[in-house]
């Protein structure tokens, strides 16, 4: 029995975050547990004239590889990877893992060997993306394993992800240009700013924007989504930041970290739980110490941590940075394999100061 719950979802997808076209080439990458939102999308998708193919993950096979594979099959890139990404005109990500901690035993110095031999396709990735080239969406399945992380019954989960999309208003789609038009103002006062500053609990960091472009992060790239970022001039970035909530990625949940900038670099880092990965992240590649984005995270819909970054990143109240590679689009110019959102709470008491002057306290824009 169809869903009509994940019909809904589906057309969001299909019609507003992807815009699918006819004839266009629609990579759908998931595993099995999403088969009834997989199932519509593509049937959506089919309906407009787009050609969709799916791209399956088993539940496992992560671990089997970084546990069993040899030096030159973590280095590996697959011909086949490199084409799809020169040759697909539309991506969907839906996340639904059957256990977000699979990873957590593995050695992350073999996860970053096999992120540094995956940066060519990244950064080919982001080009294409910037050039309007390439339209991807990621996006989040309600599973068990992620209502498990967040603390919550599936059907509490399901609920939550559902109202973060927006899914429960009467017409999403007009919702979601409404949180554009709202996040547009803001993009444009960001605009044209040229420092930045942002103050909270043992936190003081201060960067430079100018000559950057904030993105209006509308539902197009995410789903859910709601906030606005840009990536900061690269040597720009100095002071400390101790991030409110667990970082988490591949798996991993990182605590307490705390970083310390000079001149744009990362030259102090420590955390309370998973220093060590934490480290070896950070010595991935060259650029993986200097900031590719900065993001201040509006969806008020989002109120708890749920250890999801996509999100965590949104809560209505917080800004996020990001170590890593930049988005092109924002005219960062920073290069690496990996891209890693940390999160910081800014509803008690935080601020942000541009050009001198408080624009933000206490998790809301005061000029908004």
């Amino acid at each position: 029995m169809k869903d009509p719950r994940y019909e809904k979802f589906a057309q969001v997808l299909v019609h507003y975050c992807l815009e699918i076209q006819k004839n266009d080439l629609f990579m759908i990458s998931t595993t099995p547990i999403a088969e009834p939102l997989v199932v519509e999308v593509y049937r959506e998708a089919m309906r407009v004239g787009a050609h969709p193919f799916v791209r399956l993950g088993l539940p496992g096979l992560g671990e089997v590889f970084y546990k069993n594979a040899k030096k030159h099959q973590l280095e590996f890139v697959s011909p086949l990877n490199e084409f799809e990404i020169e040759k697909i005109d539309k991506r969907l990500a839906i996340r639904a893992s059957a256990n977000t901690k699979a990873l957590t035993g593995v050695d992350p110095s073999r996860q970053a060997l096999a992120s540094r031999a995956h940066r060519g396709i990244m950064e080919r990735y982001m080009e294409r993306s910037a050039t309007g080239e390439l339209l991807w969406c990621g996006t989040q399945f309600p599973c068990q394993a992620s209502a498990q992380d967040a603390e919550m019954s599936l059907d509490e989960y399901e609920d939550f992800v559902l109202r973060a999309c927006l899914l429960h208003r009467k017409d999403p789609v007009a919702a979601w240009r409404g949180v554009h038009r709202r996040q547009a103002r803001i993009c444009r006062l960001l605009d044209k700013v040229k420092t930045l500053r942002i103050v909270a609990k043992d936190t003081d960091v201060r960067m430079k924007v100018a000559g950057r472009k904030w993105i209006n992060s509308d539902g197009k790239h995410n789903m859910p989504s709601g906030e606005v970022f840009t990536g900061p001039v690269e040597d720009s970035v100095e002071g400390k930041i101790a991030f409110s909530f667990p970082a988490c990625t591949g798996g991993r949940e990182v605590h307490d970290v705390r970083l310390t900038f000079k001149k744009g670099k990362v030259v102090k880092a420590s955390a309370s739980k998973g220093e060590d990965f934490l480290l070896k992240q950070l010595d991935v590649d060259e650029g993986a110490r200097f900031v590719g984005e900065v993001a201040v995270g509006t969806n008020y819909a989002i109120e708890r941590f749920t250890k999801n970054t996509l999100f965590d990143e949104k809560i209505g109240g917080t800004i996020h940075m990001a170590v890593g590679a930049s988005y092109p689009d924002s005219g960062g110019l920073n290069k690496s394999s990996i891209h890693w959102d940390m999160v910081n709470d800014m509803r008690d008491g935080g601020k942000i100061y541009a050009d001198g002057k408080i624009i933000y306290k206490d998790g809301k824009f005061v000029t908004d």
